[in-house]
């Protein structure tokens, strides 16, 4: 599995940093990295997310799934009749929102917490480099405008899940003095990130881990 490992990179101008990675590409303002997910699932009445969650408002629209997904939902809820595609799509949503934070953050625990090793290594390693160099993030998730089911698959036990987020994020950069080296709060920067979500449909509890992410 290959996993990108930067995103939301700081501005070029600044850094000389290629912006590629973690969680998808960015359009607008170039910023810094940012972060990716595990998110905890679905049952048809409820979403149990991880501890220190607010628990997802229940999807009032119809959720989007593309063509490619819908045989992969099917074997997925035939696996696990409390799978339910809206409910873990809100779920994805909120897990969105707090991985992104945690990384922004650097908050470690919660990233362990909610991705896999090989996840959390990149994410571990781009906040280390970051407070090597005595940078904070004063980054912002403004919207989510869109979540989409792109893929899914079963392949026994394990289920896997992959969503496009398409969402506005205000990044802001600063170095060890408090200057700001990149970015602004003021200006959102419109970014299409693609993560693949997965669960062992056997094991205790329903958390989903975030397995992979990409560009859009």
């Amino acid at each position: 599995m290959t996993v990108s490992i930067v995103l939301l990179a700081l501005v070029a101008a600044f850094l000389g940093l290629r912006l590629y990675s973690v969680l998808g590409k960015r359009e607008g303002h170039e910023q810094e990295q940012v972060a990716r997910r595990q998110m905890d699932d679905s049952q048809p009445k409820q979403v149990d997310m991880p501890e220190g969650s607010n628990a997802p408002t229940p999807a009032e629209e119809a959720i989007s799934v593309d063509m490619s997904a819908e045989s992969g939902l099917r074997a997925i809820i035939n696996a696990d009749r409390q799978f339910d595609p809206g409910q873990f799509v809100d779920g994805a949503k909120s897990a969105y929102n707090m991985v992104l934070t945690a990384f922004w953050k650097g908050d470690k625990d919660t990233l362990r917490s909610l991705c896999d090793d090989d996840v959390y290594e990149s994410f571990a390693g781009a906040i280390d480099d970051r407070n090597t160099r005595g940078e904070t993030l004063e980054n912002r998730l403004v919207r989510i405008d869109e979540a989409r089911i792109v893929d899914a698959s079963f392949d026994h036990p394990v289920a896997r899940v992959t969503m496009q987020f398409d969402a506005d994020i205000a990044a802001l950069v600063r170095d060890k003095d408090g200057d700001i080296i990149g970015g602004s709060l003021s200006d959102a920067v419109e970014t299409h990130d693609v993560w693949t979500f997965m669960r062992d449909v056997k094991a205790d509890g329903r958390n989903w881990m975030l397995d992979e992410t990409d560009e859009a």
